[in-house]
């Protein structure tokens, strides 16, 4: 089976100061035009600091990610990367288009959306729909059906901790008290026999890598 996730970083917007306005209508009337210019060179200058915050921030949850499958994720709107980082994980996926059948299958699992949204920090090897598309349709219906093979199969996805590139690497204890060997780095990366996608996407309190497959726990 094959498992993916992505995520993306928000941006606050910074407030402008009006008490250059409020002096303004306290000054004379012939000085008006004076204040009046002075006030809109202030907030124009106010205000580029937060439109380059704004820039820099969103281009640190893009530029943070790698994969050539980066590119499929949505440029604007809840599933993109500024809108996942918003989310706690299983909310975040649940607005990506290439995470539909993972949400799906999370979703089979009763409480298991709940608890992944509230840990503090988590690490998950998501996969896309093409990697559950690549499992008979039969196999994959009487799996989804299996709560407790399908949680063992998702909780094999999921390690502690939001890790990055370097601290992914190696040998991870999953949440289905086995584990997972990464491999690799941001020029190529593997988890078991999958490749991530797309990987380090942030979400609101979790660490996304999509991967190409799905990860099948030990028997």
């Amino acid at each position: 089976m094959k498992l993916q996730t992505l995520r993306r970083t928000g941006v606050a917007a910074a407030a402008i100061s009006l008490s250059l306005g409020l002096a303004a209508c306290s000054s004379e009337d012939d000085s008006s035009d004076t204040a009046s210019d002075s006030t809109s060179s202030s907030s124009a200058e106010t205000s580029a600091p937060a439109e380059e915050g704004t820039t820099e921030a969103t281009a640190g949850a893009e530029g943070q990610t790698f994969g050539d499958a980066c590119s499929a994720v949505p440029t604007d709107g809840p599933g993109s990367f500024d809108g996942m980082v918003q989310d706690p994980v299983a909310t975040a996926a649940s607005n990506n288009p290439l995470l539909e059948t993972l949400v799906t299958a999370v979703g089979a699992v009763d409480g298991l959306g709940d608890t992944l949204n509230s840990a503090e920090a988590l690490t998950v090897f998501a996969p896309t729909n093409d990697a559950f598309g690549a499992i008979p349709e039969k196999q994959l219906q009487a799996v989804l059906k299996d709560q407790k093979q399908l949680a063992a199969i998702l909780s094999h996805h999921v390690v502690a901790g939001q890790l990055d590139p370097e601290s992914v690497v190696g040998e991870q204890e999953t949440l289905n008290k086995d584990m997972v060997t990464v491999e690799g780095d941001t020029s190529g990366m593997t988890v078991d026999d999958a490749n991530v996608l797309c990987g380090n996407i942030p979400t609101a309190n979790a660490t996304v890598y999509v991967i190409d497959q799905v990860l099948m726990p030990p028997a």
